[in-house]
C-alpha cells in the first residue's frame, strides 16, 4: 500500500502519466465533464473532499507550468489560489471548453461556485 501522497490509484496514475503541456482539471461538484474525457469522481457528499484538499495534494506530486481559473470566481476563491500557484483568468465558458482537451477531470465535493482550475503540466528539469 502506498503510504503518502495521492492514495487514489486512478488519480495517482494520471498525475504520474502527465507529459509537458498536458492538462489536468480539478473541479467543483457541478463542473460538467465533456463526453470522452475521463472523470475521476472523488465526491462523497457536499464539501467532501474539498477542492482545496484535493488541489493541495495534487500539487505535492505535480509540476505545474501554469494554472487557469475562471474570472467569475469570487474574490475569496481567487485569493485562495494566490499562495498556492500563479494563475491566469479566462471566462468560465472558456475554462469549460478547455476541459475537452484535458487528460482527466477530477470531481471534488466542492459546492462553492467557480472553484475550478485547469493545471497545465510542466517539467522538473
Amino acid at each position: 500500500m502506498k503510504k503518502t501522497g495521492i492514495l487514489n490509484a486512478e488519480l495517482s496514475h494520471v498525475v504520474a502519466s502527465l507529459g509537458h503541456g498536458q492538462m489536468l482539471v480539478i473541479g467543483d461538484a457541478g463542473l460538467p465533464v465533456p463526453p470522452g474525457v475521463p472523470c475521476i469522481d472523488l465526491a462523497v457528499r457536499a464539501g467532501v473532499p474539498s477542492f482545496w484538499d484535493v488541489l493541495d495534494t495534487v500539487l505535492t506530486e505535480m509540476e505545474v507550468e501554469r494554472a487557469i481559473v475562471a474570472t467569475e470566481a469570487s474574490p475569496e476563491v481567487m485569493a485562495s489560489f494566490t499562495p498556492r500557484l500563479p494563475t491566469e483568468s479566462v471566462s468560465h465558458e472558456t475554462l469549460k471548453s478547455l476541459t475537452s482537451d484535458a487528460i482527466a477531470v477530477v470531481r471534488t465535493g466542492e459546492t462553492v461556485p467557480y472553484t475550478n482550475v485547469v493545471l497545465v503540466s510542466g517539467v522538473v528539469f
